[in-house]
C-alpha cells in the first residue's frame, strides 16, 4: 500500500504540469547552436513561461525541407501556434501555405520571408536590417571623415537580411562620394571564415581603411585576421551588427569600433505575445518592427547591464 503514491505521483505531477498550461506553441529554430538564435530560444522560453504557455522546440540545422516537415508535424498535432525562425527566407511560402490550410497562427521571427505580403494569419516580428546597414555606414563616415575604402563582410547569401543590411550601407555611401566599396564577399556569418576572408584581401594587397560586417561574429573574424597581420587596435575600424555579450567584450577590448544592437529578447517576447493574441483572435500587425541600436564604446556598459538583467 505505501509503494503506489511513491510510484504514481511523479507521472501525476508530469501530467498535471502538462494539463495546466493554457496553450501549445511549437517552435522550429533555423539553427539552435547560431549564437543569436539561442538568445531568441532563451527568450522564447522566457516569455512562454511567464504566458503559462507549453512550447516544444525543433532544430532545423539550416534545412528548409526539414524546418517544413517540422512546420507540418506542428499542424499535424493542432498546436494552437507555431513560431518560426527560418532557415532559408526564400523557402517560407510553403510553410505559410500550410498554416493558412490549417488555420493555425503562423508568427515568423528574427527573420522576415521573402513573401513580403503574407496572407491573414501570419505576422513577422523581426528588426529592418536595412536600418542596421545604415546606422553602421554613418558611424563609420564620420569616422573617417568622408573619405577612404571600406570593405563588407557579408552573411549567408540565402538570407534577405544580408542583403538588406548592405543595401542600408550602399544608401548612405551614396551621399559621401569620398568613399569607395572596394570589397563585398560572403563569410556566411562565421567568424573562421571572415578571418580566411580578411586574411586573403591583406596578402593580396587589398587596401582598406574600415571593414563593415553584416553581423559581430564576422567581424570579430575580421578583427583577428588585421591583428595577425600586425595592425594594432583599432587601426581599422570595425562595425559589426548584434550587440551579444562577445561584440561587447570586442568593443571593449579595442577589436570592433563600434556595433549595432539587434534585441533578441524584444523579438522573441513579442512573438510569443502577438502569436497568443492570435490564438485568442485579437487584431494584429501583419509586421512588428524591433528597432536596431547603435552602440558605441561608451554606451556598452549600458548594454551589458540588459544581458545581467536576463
Amino acid at each position: 500500500m505505501r509503494c503506489r503514491p511513491l510510484v504514481f505521483a511523479p507521472l501525476l505531477l508530469l501530467a498535471s504540469t502538462f494539463a495546466l498550461a493554457d496553450y501549445r506553441i511549437g517552435v522550429s529554430i533555423a539553427k539552435v547552436d547560431d549564437n543569436f538564435m539561442t538568445y531568441v530560444r532563451s527568450g522564447l522560453q522566457d516569455a512562454a513561461k511567464k504566458e503559462n504557455i507549453q512550447i516544444q522546440f525543433e532544430d532545423a540545422q539550416g534545412d528548409v525541407v526539414r524546418q517544413l516537415n517540422q512546420v507540418q508535424g506542428f499542424l499535424s498535432q493542432k498546436v494552437d501556434a507555431v513560431i518560426v525562425l527560418p532557415a532559408d527566407t526564400a523557402g517560407t511560402a510553403s510553410m505559410s501555405r500550410a498554416a493558412v490550410a490549417a488555420n493555425i497562427p503562423l508568427v515568423y521571427v528574427n527573420r522576415h520571408p521573402d513573401e513580403r505580403n503574407l496572407p491573414k494569419g501570419i505576422v513577422t516580428v523581426a528588426s529592418n536590417d536595412i536600418e542596421a546597414g545604415q546606422l553602421q555606414m554613418r558611424f563609420l563616415a564620420e569616422k573617417l571623415g568622408g573619405k577612404g575604402n571600406v570593405a563588407v563582410i557579408m552573411g549567408d547569401l540565402a538570407q534577405n537580411a544580408t542583403y538588406d543590411r548592405t543595401e542600408g550601407v550602399k544608401q548612405v555611401l551614396k551621399d559621401y562620394p569620398g568613399i569607395k566599396l572596394i570589397e563585398q564577399q560572403s563569410a556566411e556569418w562565421q567568424r573562421n571564415k571572415a578571418m580566411d576572408l580578411t586574411s586573403n584581401w591583406l596578402l593580396a594587397g587589398t587596401a582598406f581603411d574600415a571593414v563593415i560586417a553584416n553581423n559581430d561574429e564576422m567581424a570579430i573574424g575580421a578583427a583577428m585576421a588585421l591583428q595577425q597581420s600586425g595592425k594594432t587596435k583599432g587601426e581599422v575600424p570595425i562595425v559589426g551588427i548584434d550587440g551579444l555579450p562577445d561584440g561587447l567584450a570586442a568593443i571593449k577590448r579595442g577589436q570592433l569600433a563600434a556595433s549595432v544592437f539587434q534585441d533578441p529578447k524584444a523579438q522573441s517576447t513579442q512573438a510569443i505575445e502577438v502569436a497568443l493574441k492570435m490564438i485568442k483572435g485579437e487584431p494584429v500587425e501583419a509586421e512588428i518592427w524591433v528597432p536596431f541600436q547603435l552602440i558605441t564604446p561608451d554606451q556598452v556598459a549600458q548594454f551589458e547591464q540588459r544581458f545581467k538583467q536576463g
